[in-house]
C-alpha cells in the first residue's frame, strides 16, 4: 500500500476522532464521502448527514465527555482499522432513561472504509452489555432492537 495514501488516511481518521471529541460535528461529517455508521452490537445504521448528525447529538447528549484513548491504527487496502478505548460519563438522557452519572470504558474496534481519502462507512464493534452495566442501564439489554433504532 502506498505510504502517501496511508498517511493521508491516518490524518483523516485522526481528524475524525479529534472533531468528534471536540463536538465539531460539521467538521467530522466532512471526513466522509457519504456519512454512514453501522453499530454492529445492536444492528443500528445511521445513513446520510442528517441521521449521522442525529446520532452525534444523541450520543453526546447522553455522554457529553465521550472521548477516545489508546488509539491504535492498522491499515488495509480499503480500510483503516482503529482499536481504542471509548470513555464517557452518562450525564444526559440515554434512550429515554435518566442519567446515572456513572462512567464507562469499553474497548472498541472501528473499521473506517475509504474511497480515496474520504471515509465511506464507519463500522463499530463493541461490548454493549459491558457499557450498559458500567453506567447502570442493564435494563436496556431486554429492550427490542427496533425501539433503539431512533436515538
Amino acid at each position: 500500500m502506498d505510504a502517501d495514501l496511508i498517511e493521508k488516511r491516518r490524518a483523516v481518521v485522526i481528524e475524525h476522532f479529534e472533531t468528534e471529541t471536540a463536538q465539531e460535528f460539521d467538521k467530522t461529517l466532512k471526513t466522509f464521502d457519504h456519512p454512514r455508521y453501522e453499530i454492529m452490537a445492536n444492528n443500528q445504521v445511521f445513513d446520510g448527514p442528517e441521521e449521522v448528525m442525529a446520532y452525534y447529538i444523541a450520543t453526546r447528549t447522553a455522554f457529553p465527555d465521550q472521548r477516545h484513548e489508546n488509539v491504535r491504527l492498522h491499515f488495509a487496502e480499503d480500510a483503516v482499522i482503529a482499536e481504542f478505548d471509548l470513555l464517557g460519563t452518562n450525564s444526559g438522557e440515554f434512550y429515554g432513561r435518566e442519567p446515572t452519572h456513572k462512567s464507562f470504558r469499553v474497548p472498541i474496534v472501528a473499521l473506517f472504509f475509504f474511497k480515496d481519502n474520504k471515509i465511506t462507512n464507519e463500522r463499530i464493534y463493541f461490548d454493549t452489555a459491558s457499557l450498559l452495566a458500567q453506567i447502570g442501564h442493564e435494563d436496556l439489554l431486554n429492550t427490542p432492537i427496533e425501539s433503539l433504532n431512533n436515538p
